[in-house]
């Protein structure tokens, strides 16, 4: 099991990111990986950096390996999204992988286009992949469908292919992107439904290394520790369809007005034991997970950074 940082544009300027994911490293944090939006999810995080210009400052300035969860289809055609993974993976040999999801309506709207229902999104999204693949692997490649592609190809050739790893959030949808997905990428949650995730991936024939993002909240207090969850996200708490379709932040932060703090609790780990944050990672590990990302869900990374890279990562580790 390897440790990651993950780093929130949403909630932290592109600069700042880039030193917090600097420290992170030289606190033994072994890879990275971010987000990839065009909006925050609430004014409260405030931020949204360009993550494609960020990662090539991030590449360039660590030795961490890098992913990100992007979606091609509206906002990023294909043949530009091909053309950006590429120039990495040309850039950083076997250093940066893609997770190609369906998107968020919050993000991809401001295209004008009307947002598709979540069945054709991920069959748009199905054809991107398989567009994108091509063009990775040096094809012409014209296409007429949900997307549209004239005789597109991609000059730069990154060797080894930068893997395209399916985000799954639901046990359905960890069985469909097995059918493409060099890897399996997910978020915390109940570790049944987990497990059950895990295992539909892998007995759809899903490969590849799997991936957890474990959303977390410390601080020496419990009650700061709770706090900070609470403020920063208590408007990532919703299931779909309001994830998915809500389009702006201002709404986001409406609807989770009375979001209570122990709703929070159930979605990020928030405890001011560091035994405690250990035992949940070492159970996320025992899953079978290969990697696990941690977010700490705070805007002020530094103390996180230097208390877990002393006392949590050495003993995960050991």
């Amino acid at each position: 099991m390897r440790i990651g940082f993950h780093a929130s544009h949403e909630q932290i300027s592109p600069r700042q990111l880039l030193a917090d994911v600097q420290h992170a490293e030289r606190a033994g944090f072994e890879m990275a990986m971010c987000s990839d939006h065009l909006f925050p999810w609430s004014e409260r995080q405030g931020h949204s950096g360009y993550t494609w210009s960020w990662l090539g400052a991030a590449l360039a300035t660590t030795d961490l390996s890098f992913g990100c969860v992007s979606a091609p289809g509206q906002r990023y055609h294909p043949a530009v999204h091909a053309q950006k993974i590429a120039t990495l993976g040309q850039m950083f040999p076997g250093r940066f992988w893609v997770a190609l999801g369906s998107g968020e309506n919050m993000n991809e709207h401001v295209t004008g286009d009307r947002w598709p229902v979540k069945e054709v999104r991920t069959r748009r999204l199905e054809e991107c992949v398989g567009i994108i693949r091509r063009l990775l692997d040096g094809e012409e490649v014209t296409h007429d469908g949900l997307v549209t592609v004239d005789r597109a190809r991609i000059w730069e050739r990154a060797d080894p292919r930068p893997l395209l790893v399916g985000p799954a959030a639901s046990v359905e949808s960890a069985g469909r992107v097995a059918a493409w997905a060099d890897g399996l990428a997910t978020l915390n949650q109940p570790v049944d439904t987990l497990r059950e995730l895990l295992a539909a991936y892998r007995d759809a024939g899903g490969r590849g290394t799997a991936a957890l993002q474990v959303h977390l909240s410390w601080a020496p207090t419990e009650e700061e520790a709770e706090a900070i969850a609470h403020d920063q996200w208590r408007s990532n708490v919703f299931p779909e369809p309001v994830n998915w379709d809500t389009a702006v932040p201002e709404a986001f932060d409406v609807v989770s007005q009375h979001v209570s703090a122990a709703t929070v609790r159930e979605h990020v780990r928030v405890s001011a034991d560091l035994g405690q944050h250990r035992a949940w990672l070492e159970e996320y590990a025992s899953l079978g997970f290969d990697d696990i990302y941690l977010h700490f869900v705070g805007q002020e990374q530094e103390r996180f950074i230097d208390t877990f890279g002393e006392q949590v990562l050495p003993a995960l580790r050991g």
